[in-house]
């Protein structure tokens, strides 16, 4: 379907799922957590299967997108994935404790959009390649860090900015 940009199945496993799965392992254990920007389902499908006991809501805006995502729920069975159609900044939020978002916008106004969706308290975590910028301070964001981690397999190198919604 042409969702991702990745050629092959390789790649795709590669660049996508590992990528996915090596990120996980940077977040907080969560009872539930939302994927803003999911496009093809990256990373909230593969940590939905991953963790069956984790609610994973996926917004995503574009319609192909979403009905490829809907697609994979349906064929894999994956009975804890919400998918949400719509623009993040448009749709009411439901506020979780954790909440992710990969190459929806730029660092800050990604930040900015995954707020309303964040629970006080509630863990912003914004994987990026190394060379991206940070978000900078944010109004309502706190106990900011970023760490680095290495896709496994030749992946490559990743950053997670995380940061915590305060009242």
């Amino acid at each position: 379907m042409n969702l991702t940009g990745h050629g092959d199945a390789e790649a795709v496993v590669r660049r996508l799922i590992l990528d996915a799965l090596a990120l996980d392992r940077q977040l907080p254990e969560v009872s539930s957590m939302v994927d803003m920007g999911s496009g093809a389902g990256f990373p909230g499908l593969p940590i939905a299967l991953l963790h069956s006991d984790r609610s994973v809501t996926l917004v995503e805006s574009r319609e192909r997108r979403h009905h490829f995502q809907r697609a994979a729920v349906r064929e894999l069975g994956i009975g804890n994935a919400i998918l949400r159609r719509g623009r993040a900044e448009e749709l009411s939020p439901e506020p979780h404790p954790l909440v992710t978002s990969q190459g929806m916008a730029a660092p800050r106004q990604a930040v900015l959009w995954m707020l309303p969706w964040a629970e006080e308290g509630g863990v912003l975590a914004l994987p990026l390649s190394i060379a991206q910028p940070l978000p900078g301070s944010i109004d309502g964001v706190g106990d900011i860090s970023v760490s680095s981690y290495e896709v496994p397999l030749g992946g490559p190198r990743r950053a997670v900015w995380l940061g915590r919604k305060m009242s």
